[in-house]
């Protein structure tokens, strides 16, 4: 099958494009801030743009004598990208090949002698020998020797090693780089048509490397550059990681970071500010955001960093690092102290009115019986002992507090309607009755749990229930009384000073609040609930410092 003459034109015109490409590639390539991917790419852009311009006018010059000096020009740039490759290879990918000794020695020193046969071909004659022809249209053709063929083997040998480092890198990398792939594969895939050339006349028998390089370069400075400099930015990164630019908008993120918030797939060119929790972490001097991680909740340090890779797309990157221990732990300590003040207020609040209350009956109580009033007096110290019975029951309950407080480490599978019935039995619950319905276990700590539930049943048996009953739900355990309904304020049960001023609750749901936080869980009263006081245990599967 015959070419058309105006092939001719096709050719150089492609050829003459590669070439742009490649040093449009160069300009762009001498921004990279790394320098050892700088200097590896606009070498290898360089000497593939040379390649491209030697091919472009091996088609246009006249003469068999300036085409074959062209041409053996050409062959010697077009091996040195070879090298070039592999070096831009090794350091992209975070490899040190490019720096060792022994490897630059022996690329040196194969260089060398494959340019010198090259060079001294027109003696030997071992490497090429040419031939003009005018079919399908005027140009030189070359017959290949024997070294030709051991050279090109060697060639595409090594590039594909460098194209495997780079497969490998993209592979491993926490991002979609399927359009990188296809890059890299487009710049192997002129070998294809070097193979077609050879083995028929569709095309010309010719090297057609450097337009797959002109594709790779054109991609990954123009089209894909973000990507590309995120990937080897990020290599070897396990954690979430987001790219910036200079006005905050999200750029490129890896998968890491997409698990994490999913929104990100709608996210890309928007400002940072579409993720709220992450804006406010970075704004806040903590930089914490919660993440709910496969129904745990989890703590990151949000941290934003300015960098310069010499492209002006991507130039901060927002990295979180997963700290859900330690920020457990501070959380822990945090609600400990808290916890620590409430029970210091609720302590001084008690005994400050205790004494009161003891002192002024204790001296009402002489002043009647130096009266002779006896019945009066027996009245005040009766109060006076009724004061003290409650200020005893309050400072158990803070030592109960104290004891059970602390976050504990490990639960076990508690049973409802088991650990009830033995709570209930310590309480004086005269004609009451207690009733259990539903799923009948939890995770938890048996002690406590059992702690739990006998304040919240003595809170309502001393609100006026005579049937409390406790069921356990989805994700939740109520303890339901039909006493008297909670007030508007129903929260402030719970608190540590205002519950120590009312002796009818004491410091019950309090500790029940305290209880359930050291296992994780919420606990309130259902405000919609008006037969009675329904306590809502929420026992979600969340880490026990959380709440």
């Amino acid at each position: 099958m015959a070419l058309e003459p105006s092939s001719a034109v096709a050719y150089t015109l492609l050829f003459v494009v590669a070439t742009a490409g490649c040093v449009a590639g160069t300009v762009r390539a001498r921004r990279i801030e790394d320098a050892e991917t700088r200097r590896g790419l606009v070498v290898l852009l360089a000497t593939s743009g040379a390649w491209a311009a030697s091919h472009a006018s091996l088609l246009v010059l006249p003469g068999r004598g300036p085409k074959t000096v062209v041409y053996l020009v050409g062959l010697i740039f077009g091996f040195s990208t070879v090298f070039a490759w592999l070096y831009f290879c090794s350091a992209y990918t975070g490899r040190t090949y490019h720096r060792q000794r022994a490897y630059r020695r022996a690329g040196i020193a194969l260089y060398l002698v494959v340019v010198a046969v090259k060079v001294t071909n027109p003696i030997h004659h071992l490497y090429f020998t040419t031939g003009f022809v005018t079919e399908p249209f005027p140009h030189l053709a070359i017959q290949q020797g024997l070294f030709h063929w051991i050279v090109t083997g060697l060639s595409y040998t090594l590039a594909a090693v460098g194209m495997f480092a780079l497969f490998e890198a993209f592979v491993e990398a926490d991002y979609d780089t399927r359009s990188l792939a296809v890059l890299v594969a487009l710049a192997g895939a002129p070998v294809v048509l070097d193979i077609l050339g050879f083995a028929s006349p569709l095309l010309i028998d010719m090297i057609h490397a450097p337009l797959g390089v002109a594709a790779f370069a054109v991609g990954v400075l123009f089209v894909f550059e973000d990507r590309f400099f995120a990937v080897q930015l990020t290599g070897g990164v396990e954690g979430a990681t987001v790219f910036l630019d200079d006005d905050r908008r999200i750029r490129e993120f890896n998968g890491a970071a997409r698990r994490l918030f999913p929104a990100l797939d709608d996210a890309a060119g928007e400002p940072i500010e579409s993720l709220p929790s992450v804006a406010a972490a970075l704004d806040d001097d903590r930089g914490v955001v919660d993440v709910d991680v496969d129904g745990e909740r989890r703590h990151y340090v949000v941290s934003e960093n300015d960098f310069d890779i010499g492209q002006g797309s991507l130039s901060r990157i927002v990295v979180f690092t997963d700290v859900t221990r330690i920020e457990r732990q501070r959380r822990e300590l945090e609600r400990h102290d808290r916890q620590l003040e409430d029970l210091s207020t609720g302590m001084r609040h008690e005994l400050r009115n205790a004494v009161t209350i003891i002192q002024g009956n204790v001296r009402w109580a002489i002043d009647r019986l130096e009266d002779g009033s006896v019945e009066d007096a027996r009245g005040a110290l009766r109060t006076a002992t009724d004061t003290t019975d409650r200020t005893t029951r309050l400072m158990n309950d803070f030592a109960t507090l104290a004891q059970y407080g602390q976050t504990m480490a490990d639960t076990t599978t508690v049973d409802v309607a088991e650990t009830a019935r033995t709570a209930w039995a310590d309480v004086e619950h005269e004609a009451a009755s207690l009733t259990v319905e539903g799923t009948p276990s939890v995770e938890a700590d048996p002690t406590r749990f059992e702690v739990l539930l006998q304040r919240a049943f003595e809170f309502l048996v001393d609100n006026g229930a005579t049937t409390v009953t406790v069921a356990r739900h989805d994700g939740e355990v109520t303890i339901t009384g039909d006493g008297d309904p909670p007030g508007d304020d129903s929260d402030r049960y719970f608190d540590y000073g205002d519950a120590a001023a009312h002796g009818a609750v004491g410091t019950a749901l309090p500790l029940v609040r305290t209880l359930a936080q050291v296992h994780g869980w919420g606990a309130s009263i259902d405000a919609d609930y008006r037969e009675g006081i329904r306590i809502v245990l929420s026992i979600a599967d969340v880490s026990p410092v959380d709440e």
